[in-house]
C-alpha cells in the first residue's frame, strides 16, 4: 500500500466525478498533495477503465449520483476485481439508507457535500492507512477459510472478494473467541465514527459472514446472537 503521509510512494487514486467543476478541483488538489490520480466522469468510463486495469489503485473516492448509473455499482465492480482497494464514497445527499449501502459495500467512508478541502484530504488519509492489513495467517470458521492476505473468503470450490471493513470485522471476532462483543464495541472498533454507521450496519455484516460459515445460516452455531448484547464467536472454532 502506498504510503502519502511518509511520502514513500504515491497512492494511486480513482476519482469518479461527473462534476466538471468539483472533479477538476479535487483533481488538482490531490495532485499537489503528493497523490497519483486518475479522474473518470462516468460509470461508462470508469468500467473501462477497471476493466484494463492492471496494478490496482489504492483507494476509490466515487460520487454516488452519475449521469449514467451511480457509484455503488462500480464500487461493487471494483470489490469483485480488486478487493483491496479501500472505497470512499462521495455524495450530494447524506440520507441515512445510502449510507447504510455504502457501509455495507464494505466503503471505508462517507463523504457529503459540500465538504472543506482540508478535511477531505485528512479522511482519505485515514483510509489509507485504515486499510493496511499487517500480516495474519489465514483462518477457518465452519464453511469457510478467510486469506486475509489476499482479502479472500474462500467457500466450498467458491472464491469471494473480502473488503478491507469485512477483513477487520472477521478479525475482529478471531481475536475476542469465547467473549461477546457488543454491537456498540463492533462500531468502535469497525467503524470510525464520521462514518456513522448503526447498530443495524453490524447486523448486516453478520448475517453476510454467516452465509459464509454457517451450514445453516438462519440457525448458527459459529457467531452467537447474544440477545441485547451483540455477537459472540465460539471458542475454538477457527
Amino acid at each position: 500500500m502506498s504510503d502519502v503521509a511518509n511520502g514513500t510512494q504515491k497512492a494511486r487514486l480513482l476519482l469518479l466525478e461527473d462534476e466538471l467543476n468539483v472533479g477538476s478541483t479535487v483533481s488538482e488538489r490531490l495532485i499537489s498533495e503528493g497523490l497519483e490520480v486518475t479522474w473518470v466522469k462516468s460509470k461508462s468510463e470508469a468500467d473501462k477503465v477497471l476493466d484494463a486495469l492492471k496494478i490496482p489503485f489504492d483507494l476509490a473516492l466515487l460520487d454516488v449520483s452519475l449521469p449514467d448509473g451511480n457509484g455503488f455499482d462500480v464500487g461493487m465492480k471494483l470489490r469483485k476485481l480488486h478487493p483491496m482497494t479501500a472505497i470512499v464514497f462521495l455524495t450530494a445527499f447524506g440520507l441515512p439508507d445510502d449510507r447504510v449501502r455504502g457501509l455495507e459495500l464494505g466503503a471505508e467512508d462517507y463523504i457529503v457535500k459540500p465538504f472543506h478541502f482540508k478535511e477531505l484530504v485528512l479522511r482519505l488519509k485515514n483510509v489509507l492507512k485504515r486499510s493496511r492489513v499487517p500480516a495474519q495467517d489465514d483462518a477457518v470458521i465452519g464453511n469457510a477459510k478467510f486469506v486475509f492476505s489476499r482479502f479472500a473468503v474462500v467457500v466450498g470450490t467458491q472464491e469471494f472478494a473480502l473488503s478491507s471493513k469485512e477483513a477487520a470485522f472477521v478479525r475482529l471476532f478471531l481475536e475476542n473467541q469465547g467473549r461477546t462483543l457488543s454491537r456498540d464495541e463492533i462500531l468502535n472498533t469497525v467503524w470510525s465514527p464520521d462514518e456513522y454507521p448503526s447498530p443495524r450496519t453490524v447486523d448486516n455484516f453478520v448475517v453476510r459472514v454467516r452465509k459464509w460459515i454457517e451450514p445453516d445460516p438462519d440457525n448458527p452455531v459459529f457467531i452467537r446472537s447474544v440477545r441485547g448484547v451483540g455477537y459472540l464467536l465460539e471458542k475454538g472454532e477457527k
